[in-house]
C-alpha cells in the first residue's frame, strides 16, 4: 500500500503537467507509455513460448500514434500495410507462425490503438474531456478498492481476480459517476447528465479492462506485466483500465456531446 501511495504521489503531478501542456509532450508521453506497455505485453507472451514480431509492433505503434496526433486519416491504410507486412514475414520466416502474428497484431490493437484515443480526444473541440479518461479509470480503481476492502463480501469473478467483489464494483461505478459529475459542474456544465452517464458506463468498461488484463496474466501465469512502477507492477498493469476507457470517452464525446 505504501509503495502504491508513493508511486501515485510521484506520478500524479507528472500526469497533470503532461495533460495541461498537451501537444507534442502529450504525443511523446503516450508513445513512450505505449511502447513500454507493448514491450511488456509481448514479453509476457514469450514466457508461453509465443514469438511475436516485436519490431513490427513497435514500428506500427509509432505510425498509428503519429497518424492519430497529426492527421487521423491513414489508419485504414496503416492496418492494410500491417497485414501485408505480416503476410510476408510468415511466408519468408519459418520461425514465426500464425499464432505469433496474431499476438503481434492483437498487442498492437489492444495497447497502442486503444491508448491512441487519448491523442484523438486531445484533438477534439471539447478537449477538456481528456481528463475524463483518467478520472473515470482512477476513480473507479480507487473507490472499488476501498469499498471492496471495507464492505466487500461477494466475489465478482473469483476465477479471474479473486480479490474483486461485487460491492467493490458498485462502489467503483458510484465513485466514477460522482467524480465525473463534480468535474462536469466546473468544466462541462451544459452536458452534466451526459457526463454522469459516461462516468457510469465508463466505470463498467474500466473494470472490464482490469479483468481482461487479469485474464491474460492468469492465462500466462504471471502476477504482473512488469515492475517499473513500485506497488503497481508494470505500465500495462497501471494502464489496463485506461486502455479500455480511452476509446469509450472519445467516441462518447464525439457522437453524444
Amino acid at each position: 500500500m505504501l509503495k502504491r501511495v508513493l508511486s501515485g504521489l510521484v506520478g500524479a503531478p507528472l500526469l497533470i503537467y503532461i495533460l495541461f501542456t498537451g501537444g507534442t509532450l502529450l504525443y511523446f508521453a503516450v508513445t513512450i507509455v505505449s511502447l513500454i506497455a507493448l514491450y511488456e505485453f509481448y514479453n509476457a507472451f514469450k514466457t508461453k513460448e509465443y514469438n511475436p514480431v516485436s519490431i513490427v509492433g513497435y514500428i506500427f505503434s509509432v505510425l498509428i500514434l503519429t497518424d492519430f496526433f497529426y492527421t487521423r486519416s491513414y489508419l485504414l491504410l496503416i492496418l492494410i500495410f500491417l497485414f501485408f507486412v505480416c503476410s510476408v514475414i510468415i511466408l519468408v520466416q519459418e520461425k514465426y507462425n500464425m499464432l505469433d502474428i496474431m499476438v503481434t497484431i492483437i498487442g498492437l490493437i489492444y495497447v497502442s490503438l486503444f491508448l491512441g484515443h487519448i491523442l484523438l480526444t486531445s484533438n477534439l473541440q471539447l478537449n477538456v474531456g481528456i481528463w475524463l479518461i483518467f478520472i473515470i479509470a482512477w476513480a473507479t480503481d480507487t473507490f472499488a478498492y476501498f469499498t471492496g476492502y471495507f464492505l466487500g463480501k461477494n466475489k465478482l469473478c473469483p476465477t479471474i481476480s479473486p480479490k474483486k467483489t461485487v460491492e467493490g464494483a458498485i462502489g467503483g461505478i458510484i465513485g466514477s459517476t460522482v467524480s465525473c459529475i463534480v468535474f462536469s459542474m466546473y468544466f462541462i456544465e451544459a452536458n452534466l447528465i451526459y457526463v454522469a452517464l459516461l462516468g457510469s458506463i465508463g466505470s463498467v468498461i474500466a473494470q472490464m479492462g482490469d479483468l481482461f488484463a487479469s485474464k491474460i496474466k492468469r492465462y500466462i501465469g504471471i502476477k504482473d506485466f512488469g515492475n517499473i512502477m513500485p506497488g503497481h507492477g508494470g505500465i500495462l498493469d497501471r494502464f489496463d483500465s485506461i486502455i479500455f476507457v480511452a476509446p469509450i470517452v472519445y467516441y462518447f464525446l464525439f457522437y453524444a456531446i
